[in-house]
């Protein structure tokens, strides 16, 4: 591998995905670039466990969600362990799945029947966020090297932080977004109801209180929007 060639690469791939409008488009961005730059891939995914569910946040080639799905009915795999950092690993390499796996002994039969040879995986982290695990798949058996792992661990590397920005970002605009439609709402009955703005929002938290919904939604219903319960 021509590591000078490689580092250019990841030089464009870190400007390419700080470009990206938000956390789904980066995330499409990561898969497509694994499978353009990591020596061996032939499809990539990232893959996130929430309350105990695999989860499937990007997807390239039609072995990642079938491979996904796998994982999270058998709670075994390779990268349904990275995601949850089982043993503290934050990356693996399978040279050959055609050879028995005892870590995931109903998983790798599976996964040869979907077609898949080799896998190798990272954990997408941050010094405080975890954002789940890229896994680069293969038909081929051998198809990763040491190389390849270096490679990928470096890509992952740029990856995490790319997310972590486009996190930041979509948070900030959402916060954003929210204080708009509250101080709307606060608007909408400070004119109906001739109050100040202290006892307008008092208002909106005593609603909010009583029916245990967000503040946020309480604004978007006096907007008349539909609110977002998530």
């Amino acid at each position: 591998m021509d590591w000078r060639e490689f580092a250019e690469q990841m030089a464009r791939l870190a400007r390419g995905l700080l470009a990206q409008d938000g956390a789904e488009e980066t995330l499409d961005a990561i898969v497509d670039s694994a499978v353009e730059l990591i020596e061996g891939c032939e499809a990539a995914g990232v893959l996130a466990v929430r309350k105990g569910r695999a989860v499937t946040l990007a997807a390239r080639g039609d072995m990642v969600e079938e491979s996904d799905r796998l994982q999270g009915e058998l709670g075994e795999g390779p990268c349904f362990d990275a995601a949850r950092k089982v043993n503290g690993d934050r990356m693996f390499r399978i040279g050959d799945l055609t050879k028995p796996q005892p870590a995931w002994p109903r998983y790798a039969p599976a996964a040869r029947e979907l077609g898949i040879g080799s896998m190798m995986g990272f954990l997408l982290y941050t010094h405080d966020q975890d954002f789940g695990a890229l896994n680069c798949y293969s038909s081929r058996s051998g198809a990763f090297t040491r190389d390849s792992e270096t490679a990928g661990w470096l890509f992952a590397s740029h990856a995490a932080v790319a997310l972590a920005s486009a996190r930041t970002v979509d948070q900030l605009e959402h916060a954003l977004e929210t204080r708009h439609a509250i101080g709307e709402a606060m608007g909408i009955l400070r004119e109906r109801h001739g109050l100040s703005e202290d006892d307008a929002f008092a208002v909106m938290r005593r609603i909010s209180q009583h029916h245990n919904i967000k503040v946020r939604d309480v604004a978007q219903t006096i907007r008349g929007d539909t609110p977002d319960r998530t």
